[in-house]
């Protein structure tokens, strides 16, 4: 692991410990202290130095849960040290730069993964497969939203240099469930941000997605809000409702809530722990590997930056 962030304290690592499938050899950080309070906790070794760390010839792969302006710079150097990369979200701050990394894990014959761990969740399996089935007849309008409530002052959310900012943090959930669960191409229609004037990022935003044949997707997000992580689809017979969509406890039963015109059916599924599903799945694919599926993964990684950057377009246009 490149950085000792606290999401990988909080949950990644423990679900790293929870797998038969990675192990964990290695934990690097600037900040000796900070590596061995790692080291000590999970078992493994502490380094000095993210460098140190990719001249390892024992470590096969690394997590990478850096702030998201240093992603590109890491993500990079760990593929041209021949390491496979499992990166948080998102990939990149732009799509460029995701472009580029796709492409070099591409020549290097090297998977390349955005933590996009929510999609691991079987949840959004059963809601896609009821939308495909046509139980809300054809889809109108999806709508989402991650939202919280102000982070600490000193959180790196809030650092421009660093990637900071709503669009890149809490509005990544909204983008990629419509890109998950919208058919067709989406393109940004109209959206806005607001600015922070203390910290220079944007705090709150709002976005309005369409594809050719007229389905929508309404986003919202911020950091000043209380906590809401939900989207709904609303089809031509009926619509469904799902909360706690992006961040449930991995004993979290979903309920899926459904409305007809004369008739509602609340649907209760079993829990998944998609932080280990989302481990799971990249050491699947370092060990046997699909180069079709790793090409539709980062196509879609390059696909969600493209719609930041497009979101980031609109909003310079309205200002």
């Amino acid at each position: 692991m490149l950085g000792c962030a606290g999401i990988a304290w909080r949950r990644t690592l423990p679900a790293f410990a929870d797998s038969r499938q990675a192990e964990v050899v290695a934990v690097a950080s600037r900040d000796p202290g900070k590596a061995a309070r790692f080291a000590e906790r999970f078992g493994c070794d502490a380094v000095t130095g993210y460098e140190r760390l990719l001249d390892r010839p024992d470590v096969e792969a690394v997590y990478l849960p850096l702030p998201t302006g240093l992603h590109a710079e890491w993500c990079e150097r760990a593929l041209r040290a021949g390491k496979h990369v499992l990166a948080e979200k998102p990939l990149a701050t732009t799509a460029e730069e995701a472009g580029h990394l796709a492409r070099l894990a591409g020549e290097r014959g090297l998977v390349l993964r955005e933590n996009r761990m929510f999609a691991h969740h079987t949840q959004h399996e059963t809601v896609a497969k009821l939308l495909a089935d046509g139980t809300l007849g054809e889809l109108r309008v999806f709508s989402s939203t991650m939202a919280f409530p102000p982070l600490p002052a000193t959180d790196v959310r809030y650092r421009p240099e660093l990637g900071g900012g709503a669009l890149l943090d809490a509005g990544y959930y909204p983008i990629q469930a419509a890109l998950l669960l919208v058919p067709g191409e989406l393109e940004v229609l109209g959206a806005a941000l607001h600015r922070d004037p203390a910290s220079g990022v944007d705090v709150r935003g709002s976005v309005l997605l369409g594809t050719s044949d007229g389905v929508t997707a309404q986003l919202t997000f911020g950091f000043e809000h209380s906590y809401r992580s939900s989207y709904e689809l609303w089809g031509s017979q009926g619509r469904l409702t799902l909360e706690r969509a992006f961040t449930p406890p991995q004993d979290w039963r979903p309920v899926l809530h459904m409305r007809w015109q004369d008739r509602a059916e609340d649907l209760t599924l079993s829990p998944c722990h998609q932080f280990l599903a989302a481990i799971d799945a990249f050491a699947a694919a370092v060990r046997v590997p699909d180069p079709q599926q790793e090409r539709e993964h980062l196509r879609t990684a390059v696909r969600g930056a493209e719609l930041v950057d497009a979101v980031r377009a609109q909003n310079r246009n309205r200002e």
